[in-house]
């Protein structure tokens, strides 16, 4: 359907999709959408009353473009946010297969809508995808017009500090000159995906490794606060302004700009803007031969350290080891960089590919062979391999490691990717070692403090991995995955308000996670509750209902749904894939919630056989440490390696309840004993 069929646009409920403009209307205030979130809203309001599977979505909107599921997730977050869709009434999501627009749609034809609002100040943040050269310097000379209003932005790794260090030297010169903005408050800056400017989508790569390069770069300067990459680039295609993406960062100023890489040429196009009031601060162009990368990365480094050593640089920064290869081959940087991307990706076999094409091309690359040693560890930890190829990935793993530490013995990730394969194989304490060593040569990298406060949770050592998330929660203020681990490890503590307000706080950024939210009912002991929740759950996954049904008191329901989830044969032996769970750990928790112990024992062997590497998270699941002190659970967990159950700072579940019916009873005694007092 289109406008030039006479179709103006779609009215639903008080929403009103205008396709001339391409704008979403509530009444007449404009809701702001990102490019693709409108175009995904479009898509399913065009369709609407029918299945839409992922892959039909990725190939509608995103065409032959390399992007994963997260990318749908994002644009149904901005969606259900400006509808305020909380309960999925309007874009529903049928699990495993996909989504319906699930309410009644006019279409409009006669009505005449008014014209697309002015472009304002910050229009710069806006995407500017597929933007050519031509465009680009239609853009530059906008800019310089409007008094240095700028060029908008995102691009990613390719060519490192060259750009990075280029945008902080000049935006040194600035700060020492008239109004030195301070950087060194916590509102810090973030540097938002650099436009690849070269219409190419294969050159992704090279445009978001400038931008994660400039971040890292960045984050070397004494009492400058950097936000990560993963909460910046979720601005990429953003229609929003800089204040807005100030707010939502907490930061004071952003870098945005392009990248585009033609021939032997590369060409950058930054600015700084103040998100207080969108003033462009300072912009710079620079076009430079390709082969000159790394030695003017070196002049521009050496020019920062000069012009910021006083006020940002300590004199324990300038010598850190950054991820450039040593021998200067800008191939094995590139293959590093397709890496990185497939890392970030979680495609951890495809990163490995890449990462052992860097470390040939240069065999002294030690933060290659650190993300190739944490690619294939995570590889024989969490893929369903057969045992065989499980340790021979780990025997690439180890090598992998050994020879990062060999060749760098003072960086950071080579040190976690060590402490990775040590947790992966049940050493413990070797593992803690290294993430102790770790954390303390990298305390700021998002990937360090990520991968370690996995490590921690899991041998049980829940206070440090909660000061890791927390410390991550600075950096990474838009990264899901860490609310969701977080609020986790708050509910393994007793800390279930807190950690229900974390858990919700992920959800609004990637989607609900009903389980998680039932087993927080179940910790809390709340039949009623836990029973709605898996009644407004997927009715596929039987899980749900066999989970609530276990705490309430009607145990004739209790076992019939497990007895039937059981009969089951095909969903009990399904795994999950990547994770490392499968639904044989499911039924082990379940038998953990009825309280039995043999039961739960046994399907926990059935799901450590063939990879033990199951039961890595054992130690901070309240279900099953509520046999912490059982016999057999320990000769369980020593067989495994792991530490006795008694170490784990981790709750079971009956401690949880009691500490809540404590509170609980406290609060109630406050009553009482203010009645007594008003009487």
């Amino acid at each position: 359907m289109s406008a030039s069929n006479g179709l103006h646009g779609f009215r639903f409920g008080q929403f009103t999709l205008n396709v001339s403009s391409g704008a979403l209307l509530r009444g007449e205030a404009e809701l702001k959408l990102r490019p693709k979130s409108y175009e995904v809203l479009r898509y399913l309001v065009e369709n609407r009353g029918r299945l839409i599977t992922k892959h039909e979505l990725l190939d509608a909107i995103w065409g032959n473009a390399i992007v994963t599921d997260a990318s749908i997730t994002q644009c149904l977050v901005d969606i259900r946010r400006a509808l305020d869709d909380h309960e999925q009434k309007i874009v529903r999501t049928v699990s495993r297969r996909g989504y319906i627009f699930d309410v009644a749609v006019d279409e409009l034809r006669e009505q005449t809508f008014g014209s697309e609002p002015a472009e304002s100040g910050d229009e710069r943040f806006r995407a500017l995808d597929g933007a050519g050269p031509r465009q680009e310097r239609r853009a530059g000379d906008k800019a310089r017009d409007r008094n240095q209003k700028g060029v908008p932005g995102r691009a990613r790794w390719g060519l490192i500090v060259t750009f990075g260090a280029a945008v902080v030297l000049a935006a040194a010169i600035l700060w020492r000159q008239s109004s030195t903005p301070d950087l060194s408050r916590a509102s810090g800056i973030a540097v938002l995906p650099l436009v690849n400017a070269s219409g190419d989508p294969e050159q992704q790569f090279f445009a978001d490794g400038v931008s994660e390069n400039l971040i890292e770069a960045l984050s070397k300067f004494e009492g400058l606060h950097v936000i990560g990459r993963i909460s910046s680039f979720q601005f990429r295609d953003s229609r929003d302004g800089s204040g807005a993406i100030g707010a939502r960062l907490g930061v004071a100023y952003l870098v945005s700009g392009s990248v585009q890489r033609a021939g032997d040429t590369v060409r950058i196009r930054t600015e700084l803007v103040s998100t207080a009031d969108g003033r462009t601060m300072w912009t710079g162009r620079y076009d430079r031969p390709y082969k000159d990368l790394f030695a003017l990365q070196d002049e521009i480094t050496m020019a920062i350290s000069n012009a910021l050593h006083v006020k940002l640089l300590s004199t324990q920064q300038a010598s850190i080891q950054d991820d450039r290869p040593p021998s200067g081959s800008i191939d094995a940087y590139n293959a590093y960089l397709q890496g990185l991307k497939l890392w970030h990706e979680l495609d951890f076999p495809g990163a490995a590919e890449y990462m052992t094409r860097a470390v040939q091309l240069d065999p002294g690359y030690a933060v290659a062979w650190a993300h190739l040693s944490g690619s294939w560890s995570t590889v024989a930890a969490f893929w369903n391999e057969s045992p065989a190829v499980v340790r021979e990935h780990m025997h690439k793993a180890r090598l992998a490691a050994d020879k990062a530490l060999q060749l760098a013995p003072g960086l950071g990730p080579a040190h976690a990717a060590n402490a990775f394969l040590q947790f992966y194989s049940f050493d413990h304490r070797g593992a803690l070692v290294e993430c102790h060593r770790a954390l303390q040569l990298a305390p700021r990298d998002s990937m360090v403090l990520n991968g370690c406060g996995y490590t921690l949770a899991g041998i049980g050592r829940l206070g440090e991995a909660i000061q890791l998330r927390e410390r991550l929660l600075s950096i990474e203020p838009l990264y899901p995955v860490n609310y969701f681990h977080y609020a986790k490890l708050l509910a393994a503590t007793g800390r279930l308000d807190e950690a229900e307000k974390y858990l919700r706080t992920s959800e609004e950024l990637s989607g609900p996670h009903p389980l998680d939210h039932l087993k927080l009912a179940a910790l809390r002991d709340d039949a009623n509750a836990a029973l709605e929740i898996a009644r407004q759950a997927s009715p596929h996954d039987r899980v749900y209902m066999t989970l609530a049904a276990q705490i309430g008191p009607d145990r004739e329901m209790a076992d019939k749904w497990l007895d039937d989830m059981l009969a089951d044969t095909t969903w009990v032996e399904q795994m999950r894939g990547s994770d490392g769970n499968d639904n044989r750990y499911k039924v082990a928790q379940i038998y953990a919630l009825r309280g039995d112990a043999g039961h739960a024992l046994e399907w926990l062997e059935r799901a450590v056989a063939g990879n033990p590497s199951r039961a890595l998270f054992l130690l901070d699941d309240p279900f099953l440490l509520r046999f912490r002190d059982d016999p057999q659970f320990i000769a369980f967990c020593r067989k495994l390696g792991l530490p006795p159950p008694s170490e784990s700072e981790a709750l079971s579940i009956d401690q949880i309840r009691t500490a809540a019916l404590g509170k609980t009873a406290g609060k109630d005694m406050k009553k009482v004993r203010g009645l007594a007092l008003q009487h």
